[in-house]
């Protein structure tokens, strides 16, 4: 169940979208980036044992990606009101994207897993709208936190030289 495909590579630029958020809002993507590097993990279900484990470990570096100048945000095909339950549930404080038709995974290539799992897959998004990482992974529910915050260091340290 390892190496969930995905379609949009590294170095390509990240499609755009408009999703609803848990608070109700629309977000687009590309107004994001204009804030800086973007973290944006796509997940199966809320208040899965995975999913948990996985938005808890972005929740517990939510300091150090705002350090690097990026923002996390979570995408599922769960409801707003699912979302936000699973928010205040866990304190988490990054935004809950409701991707409810699944137009947003397909958009990014996000498979499902054995035909029926949907896919587990982390990108970061530069301020360009550019992907510079992409991690896939089913089981590895800690690692995209880590890999992604390994990548927007590496980001904020190329914008500092520049």
């Amino acid at each position: 169940m390892e190496g969930t495909p995905v379609t949009v590579r590294v170095g390509e630029k990240a499609p755009d979208f408009v999703l609803p958020a848990s608070t109700g809002d629309s977000v687009r993507l590309s107004d994001l980036v204009r804030d800086g590097a973007v973290v944006l993990f796509f997940y199966p279900k809320d208040d899965t044992l995975g999913c948990t484990l996985e938005a808890c470990s972005f929740r517990d570096r939510t300091g150090a990606f705002s350090a690097a100048g990026a923002q996390v945000v979570g995408i599922s095909s769960d409801s707003s009101a699912s979302h936000e339950h699973f928010a205040s549930k866990h304190r988490l404080p990054m935004k809950l994207l409701s991707d409810e038709d699944g137009k947003v995974r397909a958009l990014y290539g996000v498979r499902a897993v054995l035909g029926i799992l949907p896919g587990r897959a982390t990108f970061v998004i530069d301020r360009m709208g550019i992907v510079r990482s992409v991690f896939a992974s089913q089981l590895r529910f800690q690692e995209h936190a880590d890999k992604a915050l390994e990548v927007v260091k590496s980001l904020a340290v190329g914008a500092r030289t520049t």
